[in-house]
């Protein structure tokens, strides 16, 4: 099999600012959709917002999701020369993914989906005992706690909104939603740069890993994180963030319950309050899934009818599938890698 190399771990380190790239593309949804559906910001605007607040992150709440993801893969067991390869195959896993749920439009999960591609690609490589089962139990238990924190978040702050309001002039209340939506905006950006880009992060320390690049004596389970991986992961995803994801724009701002500023604001405020409180645990939460399931709390103070249920099955089904999908691919790509490479 052919030695991991320089040459080779900054062609992955590249893909891998790709996905980061995608991730934004296709996350830049969570950030701008209820501020363009109520009006507060045209979409150019809303993207160069959002993608200033996802760059912003990169000094804010440390580098624990990053540990977190770099630890899914045992470095202490793994072959050296192979870890590049099972990172190559998680990447064609998620990227895959990526691409297929944004070309319909679906607002499923990248963190996910690179996960499910590590796990996948791991096994392909080493069999069940590469991936440390402990952190794919932590991601898989939040994947289900964490849409329903956001859901009673979402619904507990906007019926808290709503009775702070209720003596309030309704068109006063709307123009003070709008300026409000602004700061719940940025800090939903914000909070989404702090758990996602820390991902792209999360794998890159295992190829510099790969290479030696911390030297012979470092601890795999505590591997320093260099300024500039900090730096190109959030350039990159606040990149893909200024590209837009307008398909799933639409989905996520139109089609999941009618929105107005009140709402937009009560949605960004409760998903950014949970997604923070993730990423300083080192938690690696979908931050799709977190702002779905805040909007759909605070529609149901409007009356379950009012939200689109319909749509929201299809977007839990996609998420249902993100896992064991990327998984697959990942699996699949690492084989045809192998085959490739002679291992």
């Amino acid at each position: 099999m052919f030695e991991a190399t320089w040459e080779l771990v900054v062609i992955i380190i590249g893909i891998a600012l790709v996905f980061d790239f995608t991730n934004g593309f296709h996350d830049s949804a969570n950030s701008i959709s209820t501020v363009v559906s109520t009006k507060v910001l045209s979409p150019r605007k809303a993207v160069v917002f959002a993608a200033f607040f996802n760059f912003v992150a990169a000094f804010g709440f440390g580098v624990a999701v990053a540990s977190t993801v770099s630890k899914i893969i045992h470095l202490e067991i793994v072959p050296a020369n192979i870890i590049p390869y099972i990172i190559l195959g998680a990447l064609s896993g998620a990227i895959t993914w990526n691409i297929i749920t944004w070309f319909f439009g679906l607002p499923t999960s990248s963190s996910h989906a690179l996960i499910g591609g590590l796990a996948g690609a791991g096994i392909a490589a080493a069999g069940l005992t590469a991936i440390k089962w402990s952190t794919i139990e932590l991601v898989v238990t939040f994947m289900i706690l964490s849409p329903l924190i956001g859901l009673t978040c979402g619904f507990l702050f906007m019926a808290a909104v709503l009775w702070a309001t209720r003596k309030a002039n309704k068109q006063s209340a709307e123009v003070h939603f709008k300026r409000l939506q602004l700061c719940s905006a940025a800090a939903y950006s914000f909070s989404h740069g702090t758990n996602d880009a820390q991902k792209t992060m999360g794998i890159i320390l295992p190829l510099l890993f790969s290479i030696g690049y911390f030297g012979a004596s470092v601890d795999p389970n505590n591997l320093p994180m260099p300024l500039w991986v900090i730096l190109v992961s959030y350039a990159a995803i606040a990149l893909g963030t200024l590209s837009g994801g307008w398909r799933i724009v639409k989905t996520m701002g139109y089609k999941i319950t009618k929105l107005r500023p009140v709402h937009g604001f009560a949605a960004e405020t409760a998903g950014a309050a949970t997604i923070l409180g993730a990423s300083v645990a080192g938690i690696p939460v979908s931050t799709t899934h977190v702002i779905c399931s805040s909007i759909m709390g605070v529609g149901t103070t409007m009356g379950s009818s009012t939200v689109k249920w319909g749509v929201a099955r299809s977007i839990m089904f996609a998420w249902i599938l993100t896992i064991p999908i990327s998984a697959a691919i990942g699996f699949v790509a690492f084989a045809v890698i192998r085959v490739f490479v002679g291992y």
